[in-house]
């Protein structure tokens, strides 16, 4: 049976967490809401999945290139609640006990680290996040899957190169370039013009990409064209700004990725801080059913 890697969308799941659960404290009174969720959301792959390997991505809080290149991008986003960034350090704490490997890197997003932990990991790969703009990373002959949840964090799905074409209109080698054409209005960056999902996904099913495109423009309809033109450094910008990053310069550590355990006694002292009982029953079964597993497997 091959290995599995795991990627979680640590920036993701925490933000979905937070908004899709009730209020949660400590002992204290602090927040805790994200990180139950998160605890929850990896319990529930890791018993779905069976990976035998584990990592988080992180967003830094330094500009990234894609700021730089365009100062509008994201600006438009609401600064993160207090309550909700005062629970990443909890979070990166419980990835710490249980042995699990955290990655990010200073002028890139956490979409950038995923597809480069991805397209170097040996091993079968599910990205767990709620991110759409990953679903270009997916690869069906590489098995680079992606697991989303769909409600909530309650059901997921997971998404291979069918599932993609069936959610966006096109497969995973097109979506930095329908993004190109469509802009994104959660990133705040606008694509050509006039040009929507279903011009962009057409045009694209003729002519493969956005170069495609425009080297066959005088095949295109006049009014099209016309806004594909005047367009054009739009498509651009926005093209680079879509595409996820694949050799972001990190010092990988695979082995270590192997090495976690989720039911360790710093995880279970970190627990009884947080106030996780139900959940510290939960990683104890979880735990035991591992175990038992690899056990068997030995025979």
């Amino acid at each position: 049976m091959a290995d599995k890697l795991i990627i979680v969308d640590g920036n993701a799941i925490l933000h979905r967490a937070f908004h899709a659960l009730p209020p949660l404290t400590t002992k204290n009174g602090e927040p805790i809401n994200a990180v139950y969720g998160l605890v929850s959301m990896l319990l529930r792959v890791i018993t779905d999945l069976k990976p035998t390997h584990v990592t988080v991505a992180f967003d830094e809080k330094a500009p990234t290139f894609r700021q730089k290149e365009l100062p509008s991008y994201q600006a438009q986003r609401p600064p993160m609640a207090n309550e909700l960034s005062s629970q990443f350090e909890k979070a990166k704490n419980f990835l710490r006990a249980a042995g699990i490997p955290i990655y990010s890197k200073p002028g890139y997003e956490a979409d950038d680290v995923i597809g480069t932990i991805a397209t170097k990991a040996k091993e079968d790969v599910v990205i767990v996040t709620g991110d759409r703009d990953q679903l270009q990373l997916i690869d069906d002959k590489k098995y680079i899957k992606l697991y989303m949840p769909v409600a909530g964090l309650v059901n997921a799905k997971l998404f291979g190169e069918a599932e993609t074409v069936e959610r966006m209109g096109v497969p995973p080698t097109q979506i930095a370039d329908l993004k190109a054409l469509t802009g994104d209005p959660s990133d705040n960056y606008f694509g050509v013009p006039g040009i929507g999902p279903k011009t962009a996904i057409t045009l694209l099913s003729k002519y493969s990409s956005v170069k495609g495109i425009y080297d066959h423009l005088d095949e295109v309809s006049e009014k099209v064209r016309e806004k594909l033109e005047k367009g054009k450094a739009s498509a651009d910008q926005s093209f680079m700004l879509a595409t996820i990053v694949r050799d972001v310069p990190l010092d990988l550590d695979f082995e270590a990725m192997g090495k976690w355990s989720i039911n360790g006694p710093k995880v279970l002292k970190l627990f009884e801080e947080f106030g996780f009982k139900t959940l510290t029953k939960r990683i104890q079964d979880v735990g035991k059913k591992i175990e038992e597993e690899k056990q068997g497997a030995l025979f």
